[in-house]
């Protein structure tokens, strides 16, 4: 799945060809195209019930604001699968199939789905299905991927206290019991961590830091490349204000308390938030995989039902179109445009002749800006003669 590969979803009138067929309205656009700019291939739209004009108005403007969104959502969960994969493009491109083929296979094979999406329902009805469907899809992998960072950032938490420095890992198994003052009713230790370059400002101020702190009790427990831990005395009543001090001189006290068996313990906890931590990354793996081809799928369906309906209000009834995809490239996608508005920009009539550039000509303009107003446009905005809207998968 190249990044680089655009797509133009247009629609034609069958009477492009001077015999109205299908086919060979379907020649008639690859030939507008050529493979200097992209390749063109089928894309089958079904007939739908048609409302009222005011109905496929308002339904115009609901598929687009819904396609928007189901965008949206596709790269939302795209990046979801980018975080757990940790940016495994190759991985990351194996996760993405609808119905368990690559995106383009899928567009090429593109049949709508009568089965998932009704096509003998109303069409509002059938918009509101796929609504809700790309609303549900986004929840559940909004609420799956929290549950997995919110597993993941407390396994990091606890293995910081494995294999952090002294300031932050666990101290169960560094301080010994034998240095702590526990069953005193009015002596207690303090377990103090210290950066390696302010040992010697530490040793020499810790005993007037605050009123009485026991002298030469301090004691080096343990050491690494940034801190040296020390144990102190002090009176309890004088405690809040040492280690007040001590933070002051940016020297971390550490909260300990021992328990027997806490390192076990701590060891077991780390254990079972690991084993969280994987089966909740398979399932947010396995979600997120299903989650991107059913996304796509419904964003299909919707960029389908918006051609459909603007093919409606741009040619007509009775319906005789032919719809087909230009798979190009963010470069050629402009160049593919300009050779499909030199071919068929008749069908806008005398009011849209476009000059050599492809643009509205300067006594056309008013008309145009008529036009877009009525949301006859493309995606950029610009009005052209035929249906058209671009869209890329990544």
């Amino acid at each position: 799945m190249s990044k680089n590969t655009k797509y133009l979803l247009v629609s034609l009138p069958a009477t492009i060809s001077p015999t109205n067929d299908h086919d060979e309205a379907l020649t008639t656009l690859r030939s507008a195209v050529t493979l200097d700019y992209g390749t063109v291939f089928p894309f089958p739209i079904p007939e739908f019930k048609i409302g009222t004009l005011d109905a496929l108005v308002q339904q115009a403007d609901d598929l687009a604001k819904l396609e928007a969104a189901c965008e949206g959502v596709v790269a939302k969960v795209g990046d979801s699968l980018r975080t757990i994969l940790q940016g495994d493009e190759a991985k990351i491109s194996q996760s993405k199939t609808v119905n368990d083929k690559p995106p383009e296979q899928y567009l090429k094979s593109f049949h709508w789905n009568k089965v998932k999406y009704r096509a003998d329902r109303p069409l509002g009805g059938i918009i509101d299905t796929l609504q809700k469907e790309i609303t549900s899809i986004d929840n559940q992998v909004k609420d799956k991927y929290n549950s997995y960072n919110s597993v993941k950032t407390n396994l990091t938490q606890l293995q910081r206290r494995q294999d952090g420095n002294l300031s932050t890992k666990a101290l169960t198994n560094i301080v010994p019991p034998s240095l702590l003052i526990r069953d005193s009713e009015h002596l207690e230790t303090h377990l103090i961590c210290v950066p390696r370059n302010l040992t010697k400002d530490f040793l020499r101020a810790y005993e007037t830091l605050s009123p009485m702190v026991v002298p030469r009790s301090a004691v080096q427990v343990a050491a690494d490349d940034d801190f040296t831990l020390y144990a102190v005395t002090t009176f309890k009543k004088h405690s809040q204000d040492f280690v007040h001090r001590c933070r002051e001189s940016k020297w971390t006290p550490r909260e300990f308390k021992y328990k027997e068996g806490g390192g076990e313990e701590e060891r077991r906890q780390l254990e079972k938030v690991g084993e969280d931590e994987r089966k909740v990354w398979g399932e947010a793996l396995r979600l997120g995989r299903t989650a991107w081809g059913e996304a796509v799928m419904a964003w299909v369906h919707v960029l389908a039902l918006r051609v459909f309906v603007e093919t409606v209000l741009r040619y007509g009834l009775p319906l005789n179109f032919v719809c087909g995809v230009v798979r190009t490239t963010g470069k050629l996608a402009k160049k593919a445009r300009s050779s499909l508005d030199a071919k068929f920009s008749y069908l806008g009539g005398n009011a849209f002749g476009r000059d050599k550039k492809g643009r509205v000509t300067k006594d056309d303009s008013s008309t145009s800006a008529d036009m877009q107003a009525a949301g006859h446009a493309g995606d950029e905005g610009e009005y052209s003669a035929y249906v058209c809207y671009d869209f890329e998968i990544n």
